[in-house]
């Protein structure tokens, strides 16, 4: 049965759908090993959660990295920073947890790459050529050809070999907060009350803040 992180009235089986790969690429803009991974993480936790892609804040991603993966968490999941109901830590970590607020459950995923990452001489080799835009487009054209290629293996490899879930207690996220807005005392543009610091008795931005006390 499916829990209500979605509008499910009746409480009836739904079947789910979830968006295509080929949304995310669209939305993250090019194929890549973060990208299909973090689209088998999304899948893979919402059905062990039993949810669908909420229209809310019913569904909860942690994400341990702002890496590639991420852009498929949001476009599958529906949890995006507009909403709040993204929380990015940055630790360097291929690592989500999932929370739905109605069960109160939680899982954390973690992606397992290595069978996918196996040591390619010509891969390594080109990557920094790529990346630092000094490949020729020969070069880049097979770099992308390979990235392919792995890509496809993980979105066609069962969920099990490329996400390692587990359930897990945790307390219930925030909810996302919502601030009045009013004018900086220094530079006059709009900004969240919450994030403004105080100088000589007037609430300023933080840029100006910044700015003001180098």
């Amino acid at each position: 049965m499916i829990n209500m992180c979605s509008d499910n009235p009746k409480n009836t089986e739904i079947k789910p759908e979830y968006a295509s790969f080929e949304d995310a690429v669209e939305f993250h803009g090019h194929v890549c090993l973060g990208l299909s991974s973090g689209y088998q993480v999304a899948i893979a936790a919402m059905k062990a959660l039993g949810v669908q892609r909420p229209k809310d804040e019913e569904l909860v991603a942690i994400a341990e990295t702002d890496a590639c993966g991420v852009d498929a968490i949001q476009v599958v999941t529906g949890c995006t920073a507009g909403k709040g109901n993204l929380i990015i830590h940055d630790y360097g970590k291929h690592a989500f947890t999932f929370y739905c607020r109605e069960s109160n459950k939680a899982v954390r995923a973690i992606t397992c790459l290595e069978e996918f990452m196996q040591q390619n001489p010509e891969m390594d080799e080109l990557r920094p050529k790529v990346f630092s835009g000094k490949a020729t487009e020969e070069e880049r054209t097979r770099f992308y050809e390979m990235t392919d290629q792995v890509s496809k293996a993980i979105l066609e490899a069962p969920p099990e070999k490329v996400v390692k879930l587990e359930f897990v207690q945790m307390e219930p996220p925030k909810k996302a907060r919502i601030f009045t807005s009013i004018p900086c005392g220094c530079c006059g543009e709009m900004v969240a009350d919450a994030k403004t610091r105080e100088h000589e008795g007037k609430q300023i931005c933080m840029p100006c803040f910044l700015k003001l006390n180098k």
